[in-house]
C-alpha cells in the first residue's frame, strides 16, 4: 500500500536537542553542587525523556518522593536554553523539502508536553509546516501506547496502514505496530550501546534521514511490480 503519511519523533529524529536537555541538567547538578556530565553520558537517553535523565543526573525514579520537583526544575532550565544549541541533524531540512516536494504528508508525534514541543517547532519553522503535531499531552497515553499515531491520522485523515513513523526508540517501533502502522528506525538518533534496534522488529533501520528516501522509492517500486499470471 502507498505511503501517504510520514510521522517523526521529535527528539534524537527531527531535532538534536541534546544539547540543551544535558545543558539543562548539568545546570540542574550545578544547583546541587554536583559536577557536569560529559555529552557522551546524556546523549543516548535524551529520547527517553525526564526520568532516564533525572535518574542519569541525580539517580531518582518517578515513585521518590524528590521526583517531582526535581522535573519540574529540569523543565524550567530546559525551557529558558530550549534552542539555544539544538539544531535539525543533518539530512533532516533537505529530507522535508523533499516529502513536501513529493507532496507526501508529514507531521510530529512526541512525548514532549506541548509547552515545550510548540515554541521549539515554531523556532525552527517546522510547527506550521506539519499537518500534524501531537505532543505527550495531547491524548491521554503516550507511546508506546498508539493513542498518538492514531490521533495524527485521524487528523490528516490517513489510514495508519499508508503511514509510517519514524523514530529513534524502542517504544517508538512498538506504538507504530500498535497503530497497524510501518516502523522505521533513526540510527543517528539517541540509541544507547546496549540497545539492539535489530531486535526491535522494524520495517527498517535508517544510518541517516536521507535513507528514508530511498526506503519511500522502494516500496513504491515494488507496488509498481507486475504479479506473475496466476499470482
Amino acid at each position: 500500500m502507498a505511503i501517504k503519511l510520514v510521522l517523526f519523533d521529535l527528539d534524537g529524529t527531527l531535532l538534536d536537542t541534546a544539547p540543551d536537555l544535558g545543558g539543562a541538567l548539568n545546570a540542574l547538578r550545578a544547583e546541587y553542587n554536583l559536577t557536569p556530565l560529559t555529552h557522551d553520558m546524556i546523549r543516548p537517553v535524551v529520547s527517553h525523556g525526564a526520568p532516564a535523565l533525572l535518574k542519569l543526573g541525580f539517580g531518582i525514579a518517578p515513585n521518590d518522593s524528590r521526583y517531582s520537583g526535581i522535573r519540574n526544575r529540569l523543565l524550567e532550565l530546559y525551557a529558558e536554553r530550549i534552542t539555544r544549541e539544538t539544531t535539525y541533524f543533518p539530512g533532516v531540512e533537505s529530507l522535508l523539502q523533499e516529502l513536501e516536494y513529493r507532496q507526501l504528508t508529514w507531521g510530529v508525534v512526541t512525548n514532549k508536553p506541548s509547552h515545550l514541543t510548540d515554541p521549539l517547532l515554531r523556532a525552527f519553522g517546522v510547527y506550521d509546516r506539519a499537518a500534524c503535531v501531537v505532543s505527550g499531552d495531547t491524548t491521554l497515553r503516550r507511546k508506546p501506547y498508539p493513542d498518538q499515531l492514531l490521533y495524527a491520522c485521524d487528523i490528516c485523515e490517513v489510514r495508519p496502514a499508508s503511514s509510517i513513523y519514524f523514530g529513534d526508540a524502542q517504544r517508538d517501533v512498538q506504538a507504530a505496530r500498535a497503530a497497524g502502522m510501518r516502523a522505521l528506525v533513526a540510527m543517528y538518533g539517541y540509541i544507547e550501546a546496549s540497545e539492539e534496534p535489530s531486535a526491535w522488529e522494524a520495517d527498517a533501520l535508517l544510518e541517516h534521514p536521507d535513507k528514508l528516501i530511498h526506503w519511500l522509492d522502494e516500496q513504491t517500486d515494488v507496488a509498481q511490480e507486475p504479479q506473475e499470471a496466476g499470482a
